[in-house]
């Protein structure tokens, strides 16, 4: 039975401006791909990323340039093998596996050897502003047991003092998104250790961390933009302890999976993360995150509305979509 494609931009405003060291978002832009065969229907999101030179319009075409392949009853391997890594890949893969799971009747989980994920801890995170703002952000959610700070090269010690003032528990990420140098984490070292910053995220451009090795050891570095699949794994060792796995980077679920697993093999920790964006990018993600070390999921948090039956966060616990959102029948 021939199946049929069907791809659209959907834009979903924020509930207040995220800042990060890189510009504000006020929208999350993602582009939703739907795969339907006979009575089955799948479905996918992807983000398009500015940062990796993607743009919605970009992804669009890229998907509608393969508008055949998908029809003719391509394969997920098929599809790695005629898109590159990124967004357009990502919204495809997630539909692919999810019209698998429902023609099976079964579960994705079930389809990829895993066990279901129904909630896990996901980090908080707070967004650029003032120290004082900062704090007032983390003291509502002081008790979570997990934030993610974002900061810039200027004032992040007073932001990360401030934020840590309020929230004494939680464990806690660091994320300059690239603006830092190498000199910059050296200098910076012993207010790390004595926030009790268990994770600082890519500080410097993905293009300039040769010097982190000479950082080995000193305090746990992810890397976040500077990691997309499998093949940079090999340039990465030595630098970072950690690796943060994107589907918007690998480019779907099924790379996700095996960059993880080779990761680990590695020795890598693993940090599972996400764009903002809807629960539909959020629920194939948290398979990937069953076993993570640190997980930062909350992209659907940020949306002033959110898919209907998304994905819900009571005190930093992130509870799986409700039931046929995605991955399995609502009966399976």
């Amino acid at each position: 039975m021939r199946r049929i494609l069907a791809v659209r931009h959907d834009p979903f405003p924020l509930r207040a401006p995220f800042r990060i060291a890189r510009g504000v978002k006020t929208a999350a832009d993602v582009v939703t791909v739907t795969i339907r065969e006979g009575d089955a229907q799948g479905w996918g999101e992807g983000v398009p990323y500015p940062r990796y030179g993607e743009t919605i319009e970009a992804a669009i075409a890229a998907i509608e340039a393969v508008r055949d392949l998908i029809e003719g009853g391509a394969t997920r391997a098929d599809i790695a093998r005629a898109m590159p890594a990124g967004a357009a890949r990502n919204a495809v893969d997630c539909a692919l596996w999810d019209l698998e799971a429902r023609l099976a009747g079964t579960s994705v989980a079930a389809l990829a050897g895993l066990l279901p994920v129904a909630a896990l801890a996901s980090a908080i995170t707070i967004g650029i502003d003032t120290p004082q703002a900062m704090a007032e952000v983390a003291r509502t959610v002081a008790r979570v047991p997990l934030l993610k700070i974002k900061v810039d090269r200027e004032g992040a010690a007073e932001q990360i003092a401030a934020v840590r003032a309020v929230a004494l528990t939680p464990r806690l990420i660091v994320d300059p998104n690239e603006s830092w140098r190498v000199a910059d984490i050296a200098d910076r070292l012993p207010m790390l250790l004595a926030q009790r910053v268990d994770l600082l995220e890519q500080p410097v451009p993905a293009g300039e961390d040769e010097g982190l090795a000479e950082l080995a050891g000193t305090i746990p570095i992810c890397a976040d933009e500077a990691l997309h699949t499998r093949a940079d794994l090999d340039r990465l060792a030595g630098r970072y302890s950690h690796v943060n796995v994107k589907l918007d980077k690998t480019g779907g679920l099924t790379e996700a999976l095996a960059l993880a697993a080779e990761a680990r093999e590695r020795g890598f920790g693993v940090m599972v993360g996400c764009m903002v964006c809807s629960s539909l990018g959020i629920a194939p993600a948290m398979l990937v995150a069953g076993d993570a070390d640190f997980v930062d999921l909350d992209g659907p948090l940020w949306l002033a509305a959110d898919r209907p039956g998304g994905a819900r966060d009571e005190g930093g616990i992130l509870t799986a979509p409700a039931p046929g959102f995605w991955g399995a029948p609502a009966c399976a």
